[in-house]
């Protein structure tokens, strides 16, 4: 009996799994799947740069800043049916962007997918959690984590090959039919669980949307009004102080969506500093190349997606070695190794980057540069876990995706400012008289993630505590060995715990 038991426990886990990775494959897939489809977007439905902006950020914004609310809203509501909402959510906008008969239209598709993805990610390794003995959930997670690292490797290539060979509807289509199947899956296969006294932090996330929202809104216009126009002054000042504002409130209030003492370690500042202007680095300098490679050397879409894997598919390949090299020196030079190698290759492609070079001439900046950013994400989420207590490592986990898919919006809104100050659409040379100084900016921004990073601190021998996992700040200031501020105690079996790295 026994026996039949554990078959049935081990069948549901494998379930759980299946649907849990598929679903993240989906979000993870629609950060990057748009970015060779630009092109044929623009062509199709209109627009100009500052469109194709958002096309792009208004995913990776409500994504980043509905992150943490999605996951308390699962462990208040019931994971399950938050799941399922998100899921359905996402795939009704997928749809919805698919038909999409002008690009406003489909901008605000774009971000209604990403409150969809924002609600469903969050869950995902909760479920994985709730379903999977501790004994075997590495393996789990190992499973979800390659899933998602295939999705972002991939989304270039899937989105240039649907877009050549079908149409650019098709990177939205896609999403469909695998969600319209995961939604009863979903229903027959996964356990309802909560966590009722999970605290939701409407304020904060209030505060957080509007003021990243008038940062964006000002760097996406400075294209048509100027640095120095009103419009331009007024959202970067107000989004500014309304950001000042969450600092303010993340350091008062009893339960916030990111506790601002957390950034009094050393360590929890470092590997986050890094992740967010990594991604600010990154992700801009992938908006401008997937469209300089069909803008600028005339590939098709999916040449395009190819040319880019040595970049973007490189993690797939050096994570297993740089796992090892993590263990056996410790996360911190191999983040920074990473961090810079990924600087050198963004620097170089600006250096060379011309409307006639050819592939070769390109091929050792992509594989740098594609290094570079396996060696950064093989110990960052370990780094940031590591960086917090394990009652902790559930908000610490949320703050990190959510300041990776800032940096994302961040790096596509000041880059392409840049772009339109020195280049644009007109020409092949214009649009690399405007890429080789923005990819310069992404250069520095990844220089100052490693930086950045140098403030983690060395790992230290066994058996000897961080200094940033001892005492923690009370809310007035004082020192509480082992305690949060609000009486922060370990974590209940019912609380949530670690929330997934979303890509």
């Amino acid at each position: 009996m026994k026996a039949q038991h554990d078959r049935a426990g081990r069948g549901g886990a494998v379930w759980v799994l299946v649907i849990t990775s598929v679903a993240g494959f989906m979000a993870a897939l629609d950060n990057l799947v748009v970015t060779t489809a630009l092109p044929s977007i623009r062509e199709s439905l209109g627009g100009g740069l500052e469109e194709l902006e958002w096309t792009v950020n208004a995913y990776t914004l409500t994504f980043a800043v509905l992150l943490m609310l999605g996951a308390a809203l699962g462990d208040r509501f019931g994971r399950r049916r938050l799941f399922m909402s998100g899921l359905a959510l996402f795939t009704a906008a997928s749809a919805a962007a698919a038909l999409s008969p002008g690009i406003e239209e489909l901008i605000a598709f774009r971000a209604v997918q990403g409150v969809g993805a924002a609600v469903m990610m969050p869950l995902t390794l909760t479920l994985i959690g709730a379903a999977i003995p501790a004994e075997r959930r590495g393996a789990a997670l190992g499973i979800f984590g390659a899933v998602t690292g295939v999705a972002v490797a991939s989304g270039p290539l899937i989105g240039g090959t649907l877009t050549e060979h079908i149409s650019w509807q098709w990177i939205f289509w896609l999403n469909v039919p695998i969600g319209l199947v995961l939604l009863p899956l979903a229903r027959l296969r996964l356990t309802e669980s909560y966590a009722p006294k999970a605290p939701l932090d409407i304020r904060g996330t209030v505060l957080v949307s509007a003021g990243l929202f008038g940062i964006v809104y000002a760097l996406v216009n400075t294209a048509s009004h100027g640095w120095t126009s009103p419009v331009v002054l007024t959202g970067l000042i107000a989004g500014a102080a309304v950001l000042g504002l969450f600092v303010r409130h993340g350091l008062r209030a009893a339960h916030p969506m990111l506790p601002m003492w957390l950034f009094r370690g050393r360590a929890f500042l470092g590997i986050n500093a890094a992740s967010l202007l990594m991604f600010l680095g990154m992700f801009g300098s992938i908006f401008l190349l997937s469209q300089f490679l069909q803008s600028g050397l005339g590939y098709s879409p999916t040449e395009a997606g190819l040319r880019m894997l040595p970049w973007t598919g490189m993690p797939i390949l050096v994570a297993p070695v740089a796992g090892l090299l993590s263990d056996r020196f410790g996360g911190r030079p191999v983040v920074v190794t990473g961090l810079a190698l990924q600087a050198v290759g963004l620097a170089l492609f600006a250096l060379i980057i011309d409307p006639g070079m050819s592939y070769a001439a390109q091929l050792p900046a992509l594989i740098i540069g594609g290094v570079g950013m396996a060696l950064y994400f093989a110990p960052a989420a370990s780094l940031v876990l590591s960086a917090v207590r394990p009652e902790e490592q559930g908000i610490a986990s949320g703050a990190n995706n959510a300041l990776r898919e800032v940096g994302g919006a961040l790096g596509v809104s000041v880059l392409a400012a840049v772009f339109a100050a020195r280049g644009g659409y007109g020409s092949p040379r214009l649009f690399v008289d405007g890429t080789a100084p923005a990819l310069w900016i992404g250069a520095g921004a990844v220089v100052l993630g490693a930086l950045a990073a140098l403030l983690i601190p060395a790992r230290r021998a066994a058996g000897h505590r961080s200094p940033d996992q001892g005492e923690r700040p009370g809310p007035d200031g004082d020192r509480e060995e082992g305690r949060d501020p609000g009486q922060r105690k370990a974590r209940d079996p019912e609380e949530p715990g670690p929330h997934p790295v979303a890509v």
